[in-house]
């Protein structure tokens, strides 16, 4: 018998998720998104990715600042789903929500936890240069991303995937596995293991401090963090008051000081070989090939990027 959901999610990493809910045989009742934000740059209004899918699946759509007050409590009991899929919802869901009877609530994770749990998991595995990570379908507890799982896939994380590929992957992944999991919970076959506490990491959320590309390290590392960050919010740099933030990059054998520009390609060096930087964009500007960047913007090789620039937050 399908089952009745309701849906939570916010970014293009839940589009894919909705979309798979949304060809099966599972009624969706409402979808619940972050609130519209003001762009006042361009005086327009931003919906989530999730928010605009909904409406053209014409779906009821839920924007609530958060789910504390009476009212939501009231909608979401009334409503009586027999699931509630979270997928990067970005708001606390509170313990009496959680507490309405008859009702489970699943939360898809981009990792294989309890590795990484936390806001950022998908950003915090490239940076550590982890070569695996996954998906996880989870019962939602009051403790962060702390429930049991019922179903896991693994998958290794190619060599120079940023942030977008990996999320991307992962996200079709979860949109296979969440029709999976509620065949199995339709069918009264689900079975949810406890995770092993001795095993937990944590991927906090990305500061943009750490955005800064500072050169006193291996550039190994460097190339992770830029894959991390990659297109948003991206590693930068500062060149003549100018914020250059690198899209991507290579590793170079290349060596000489810390911060300095080894050739006329835009190499720069590192504590440990070089990073060769392959598409830039200067802030404000579309992303740009080096070859075609540097043809209208001058760093002449042995000049010296400095790092730990004061940085307004």
């Amino acid at each position: 018998m399908p089952l009745k959901i309701l849906f939570m999610g916010t970014p293009k990493f839940a589009v894919p998720i909705l979309k798979s809910l949304s060809n099966s045989s599972h009624k969706i009742l409402s979808v619940y998104t972050q609130p519209p934000k003001k762009k006042l740059r361009w005086l327009k209004i931003i919906e989530s990715p999730i928010h605009t899918l909904s409406k053209q699946l014409k779906y009821t759509v839920k924007c609530p600042e958060d789910l504390l007050n009476n009212d939501e409590y009231d909608y979401i009991k009334k409503l009586s789903p027999d699931i509630v899929v979270v997928v990067a919802y970005g708001k606390i869901i509170p313990k009496k929500i959680l507490d309405i009877s008859n009702i489970t609530f699943l939360n898809i994770h981009a990792s294989l936890l309890p590795k990484w749990r936390g806001a950022a998991p998908i950003q915090r595995s490239i940076m550590q240069m982890d070569e695996e990570t996954g998906i996880t379908i989870m019962k939602i507890i009051q403790k962060l991303d702390s429930g049991p799982f019922m179903m896991q896939k693994k998958i290794k994380i190619e060599t120079n995937y940023n942030y977008e590929d990996l999320s991307e992957k992962l996200s079709y992944i979860g949109a296979k596995l969440i029709i999976e999991s509620l065949k199995l919970i339709e069918d009264k076959k689900a079975n949810f293991k406890e995770q092993d506490e001795s095993k937990v990491s944590y991927a906090k959320k990305i500061e943009k401090k750490e955005s800064e590309m500072k050169w006193n390290i291996p550039a190994r590392n460097l190339i992770a963090k830029i894959n991390a960050l990659s297109p948003f919010p991206g590693a930068w740099f500062k060149h003549k008051q100018n914020r250059l933030k690198i899209i991507k990059a290579e590793e170079s054998h290349l060596t000489g000081q810390e911060g300095e520009v080894l050739d006329n390609d835009l190499t720069i060096g590192c504590s440990e070989n070089s990073i060769k930087i392959l598409k830039i964009q200067k802030e404000g500007k579309k992303s740009l090939d080096t070859k075609d960047f540097l043809s209208g913007y001058v760093i002449k090789k042995g000049e010296k990027i400095y790092w730990n620039t004061i940085i307004k937050l």
